[in-house]
């Protein structure tokens, strides 16, 4: 950890004006509850990327500083937090990947006229929809996630027949059973059923009874949740006896939860990058790698990456605009297309602030064992008023 606490000693004293000759950027994200297993290994590859722009002589000749501040998983206190990093003087913001508790600190920053990035948040909302024109993500949106699986398992694994169980407690999850919803029928499954239950329910046994009822056990239960919920319900539907391959979307990737229903099997997720040392793509690999020497652990899980895509692309916008003002940085960012990052190439538009197709690796969890079994991309993007849905 030794990187990051050298790289908080450069923090500016939080309510104070960043130096005039400083690049800021303010993040504005959850260092306590829930939300920080998500946002705190995409904040350390986002301090990597840092460290290496301000290594090759910084952005546009300046180096780039970061100060901070906790929202602690609470969407009153994100908004709060937003606010003193607008006050503390960043150009940016960078806030909690989930859009829910992100979206405060955002709107925060679009009121001040500064760009912001969801380091990770996979809901439409969480860019021009939700916040406005000059807030992005830098994920891959859960309805590809979705689809994703859909088409693959279709595809790749003759699958006919799937049921949707979707938790209805925050927007991702919706986001990952539109995309399924979509993409299983076009691709040449039935979806025989489909339910719903919230992410703290102790029991989704009147929910197992339903699938039990079928006629069949489906092929596929598309299970769009997050953790502890979904590995609640991955426990509760196999100790039902029920054999179905299980789906989810990235929030179930990563090898933390297995603890709560080991020796499981059966269960995949797409992720735009493996934490395994098993992708598909060398860069990525050498990436992980890279992430383990300089934090001491490798990623738990794929939402690292995004934090390393955001200041990736951001940083080349604000070298191409020549400026970190908002609406310039924002037209460069609309003008990629297919731009290269070592996770795959990455687009934006006026209409769209996240990515709608993306090459996915599929991870599978085998005896408790998670690893790359694929890699995957959908065969059209997931179209704009199907993501609005």
């Amino acid at each position: 950890m030794k990187h990051l606490l050298t790289a908080t000693t450069l923090m500016i004293g939080l309510g104070a004006p960043a130096m005039a000759d400083d690049i800021t950027i303010g993040f504005a994200i959850a260092k306590s509850g829930w939300v920080e297993a998500y946002d705190s290994p995409a904040v350390a590859a986002a301090r990597i990327r840092i460290d290496e722009i301000n290594a090759a002589g910084g952005l546009l000749g300046q180096q780039i500083k970061w100060i901070e501040a906790d929202t602690k998983s609470d969407q009153a206190q994100s908004a709060s937090a937003g606010l003193e990093m607008v006050d503390a003087g960043a150009d940016m913001l960078v806030v909690s990947c989930d859009y829910d508790f992100g979206a405060p600190a955002a709107l925060a920053a679009e009121s001040a006229g500064l760009n912001s990035f969801f380091l990770c948040a996979e809901d439409i909302k969480a860019g021009i929809q939700g916040v406005g024109p000059n807030s992005f993500s830098a994920s891959v949106l859960a309805a590809v996630q979705g689809a994703t699986v859909a088409e693959w398992s279709v595809q790749n694994r003759d699958a006919k027949t799937g049921y949707v169980l979707l938790d209805t407690t925050i927007e991702y999850n919706k986001g990952i059973c539109t995309g399924f919803d979509w993409m299983f029928p076009m691709a040449g499954g039935e979806i025989v059923g489909r339910d719903t239950f919230l992410n703290n329910d102790a029991s989704i046994a009147s929910q197992i009874t339903r699938i039990k009822g079928l006629a069949e056990e489906p092929d596929v239960i598309m299970l769009c949740s997050y953790i502890p919920g979904a590995a609640s319900a991955v426990r509760q539907i196999r100790a039902a006896g029920i054999n179905s391959v299980i789906r989810n979307g990235s929030a179930m990737d990563g090898s933390y939860w297995l603890d709560a229903a080991p020796d499981r099997s059966n269960f995949s997720v797409p992720v735009q990058g493996s934490v395994y040392g098993d992708d598909t793509r060398p860069a990525v690999n050498a990436f992980r790698d890279a992430f383990e020497a300089e934090t001491g652990a490798g990623p738990a899980s794929t939402y690292a990456y995004p934090g390393y895509i955001l200041i990736d692309l951001w940083a080349k916008a604000v070298e191409r605009a020549g400026t970190v003002e908002a609406s310039a940085v924002t037209a460069e960012l609309e003008g990629m297309d297919n731009e290269p990052t070592i996770f795959g190439p990455r687009s934006f538009s006026d209409e769209l602030h996240h990515q709608n197709t993306a090459e996915m690796q599929i991870v599978e969890i085998t005896n408790g064992t998670p690893g790359v079994i694929d890699s995957f991309t959908i065969s059209e993007p997931v179209p704009l008023d199907v993501l609005l849905q």
